[in-house]
C-alpha cells in the first residue's frame, strides 16, 4: 500500500469513534498514524472498529509508549503541533512530505511542555469564530491532513 509520507499524530487521544474516523481517513489518503500510548481506549473497542470499518487493515498504524519514544523511534523532522494556542494559521504553512502533523487529546489539547518544545510557528492553529472552544478532533485532523495532501498534489491519489 504505497503513502504519501504524511503522518498523523494522536497524543494520548481519548474518545474511540474519533480515532476510528482518523484510521479511515489515514487509510484514504496513505497516511501514517501515530497513536502515542495511553490511550483512552483499546483498540479492540467495538466503537473504534465501527468509526473506523474495514480500514483497520489498509491502515499503517504504529503506536508509541509515550511522546518520548515517538521521539525516539519516530525521529520525526518537521514537527507540526495543533493547538487553539497556535499563533500559525495551518493554511499558512508549506506542508511537505515527511511532515509529522501533531494532535492533542480531545477534553485537554497538548500539555504546555510539548507546545512549549518546538518553534513558535510550527505551532498552528485553525480559525475558529470568537469564542469557540475547539473543533472535533477527528475533524481537525481531517481539515488539516487534507490541506497538506492538496499542497503534496494529491500524491497517490486519484
Amino acid at each position: 500500500m504505497p503513502g504519501n509520507n504524511l503522518h498523523i499524530v494522536l497524543y494520548e487521544p481519548e474518545i474511540p469513534p474519533n480515532t476510528g474516523n482518523v484510521i479511515r481517513l489515514v487509510a484514504n489518503i496513505g497516511a501514517q498514524l501515530h497513536l502515542i500510548h495511553p490511550l483512552g481506549f483499546e483498540l479492540s473497542d467495538k466503537a473504534l472498529r465501527r468509526a473506523g470499518l474495514d480500514y483497520h487493515r489498509l491502515a499503517r498504524v504504529r503506536e508509541h509508549l509515550d511522546f518520548s519514544s515517538f521521539q525516539e523511534t519516530a525521529t520525526p523532522g518537521r514537527l507540526f503541533a495543533f493547538s487553539t494556542k497556535g499563533a500559525v494559521r495551518y493554511t499558512d504553512v508549506e506542508y511537505a512530505p515527511g511532515d509529522y502533523l501533531l494532535f492533542g487529546p480531545e477534553t485537554r489539547g497538548l500539555p504546555t511542555t510539548i507546545r512549549s518544545s518546538l518553534p513558535q510557528e510550527h505551532l498552528l492553529r485553525i480559525p475558529m469564530r470568537f469564542g469557540s472552544r475547539s473543533i472535533n478532533l477527528s475533524n481537525a485532523v481531517a481539515i488539516v491532513a487534507y490541506e497538506a495532501w492538496r499542497q503534496m498534489g494529491f500524491q497517490g491519489g486519484s
